[in-house]
């Protein structure tokens, strides 16, 4: 049985992707379940935080999203039996890559796939499913009545964002990078029988740089600030010094504290970001706060190892994907 791996040698070196003959799988262990693969995601590689997190090894394995149907589960497997059919993420130490016929998988790693969504379709969000949660539900606890800027919401992520968003009661503002992305948007509409009101309640079209974010949402919330804002990418430089076109698009680290509201929270995915004493000093009169979205958290702690996508998967395939 082949499966597909990649390799990289040395620092910045081009990765070359193999298939790699495998052994026959070990026996299934007692929390084990044996998958067969009908689909499965080619999704980044992040070198950079396996070596951080001292994981990088010669041969990394390619596709952790998967799904497909249960062929096997261990003695102590509580949740699956034979013939289910199953989604799940492989864990960033897995050895299994996902492009290949069957792979052993702990039960808290998967969760039942709904009837009605397709194998390509829960291998392909599940992933975002869970970044998702992670930023709305664990960093900023959405809740009726808040008022939730989503940067990109034309992108995956940021299209299941807005939905668990409106899902939640609360309402949504989001930027688009391009026309098409702004009509993409203005189209959403909730997968409920009779609801047609929009789910994006402002398009903010930031693809020809002249429309100022903060004074739009400033002016959207009558001055008095969004709750909760879910980045993709700041701007942490000036202008000239950005290299590439969709950078200089991002708004600056400036403009997200400044349509803040009092008690806001700012949930980033720029890891290298850096808040100057003027920027914090802003961020403690308006008591808000700075969370960082790593979706790779819940595997990163022997503690939260397996429990945190367990629970995650759970809510997110009874609350998106229905």
């Amino acid at each position: 049985m082949k499966a597909l791996y990649c390799q990289q040698n040395s620092s910045g070196e081009e990765m070359t992707f193999i298939f790699q003959e495998r052994e026959n799988l070990p026996p299934t262990g007692d929390n084990d379940v044996k998958v067969q693969v009908r689909a499965c995601a080619l999704s980044w590689i992040d070198t950079k935080l396996l070596s951080e997190v001292k994981l990088e090894k010669e041969l990394l394995p390619v596709g952790r999203e998967i799904s497909g149907v249960v062929l096997e589960v261990g003695r102590k497997v509580s949740f699956f039996q034979p013939d289910d059919e199953v989604a799940g993420i492989l864990p960033l130490d897995s050895e299994e890559s996902g492009l290949c016929e069957v792979v052993l998988v702990h039960e808290h790693y998967l969760v039942h796939k709904p009837e009605k969504v397709c194998w390509v379709e829960a291998a392909g969000t599940v992933r975002d499913g869970v970044r998702a949660y992670t930023a709305l539900h664990y960093l900023s606890q959405v809740s009726p009545g808040k008022t939730v800027l989503v940067m990109d919401g034309a992108s995956p992520f940021g299209t299941i964002a807005i939905q668990l968003a409106q899902h939640r009661g609360a309402k949504v503002i989001s930027t688009a990078y391009s026309l098409e992305d702004k009509q993409y948007l203005e189209r959403l509409r909730p997968a409920v029988e009779g609801m047609r009101q929009p789910l994006v309640t402002r398009v903010i079209d930031v693809s020809n740089g002249k429309i100022d974010v903060a004074e739009s949402c400033l002016e959207e919330t009558g001055g008095l600030g969004v709750d909760i804002v879910v980045d993709a990418g700041v701007k942490l430089y000036s202008a000239e010094d950005e290299s590439t076109s969709k950078s200089q698009l991002l708004p600056h680290k400036h403009d997200i504290i400044t349509l803040l509201g009092v008690g806001g929270n700012w949930i980033t995915t720029e890891r290298n970001l850096q808040l100057d004493p003027p920027d914090s000093h802003s961020l403690f009169l308006k008591g808000a706060t700075v969370s960082f979205l790593n979706e790779e958290i819940w595997n990163l702690s022997n503690i939260e190892q397996g429990k945190y996508l367990y629970t995650h998967l759970r809510r997110y395939n009874g609350e998106i994907i229905k």
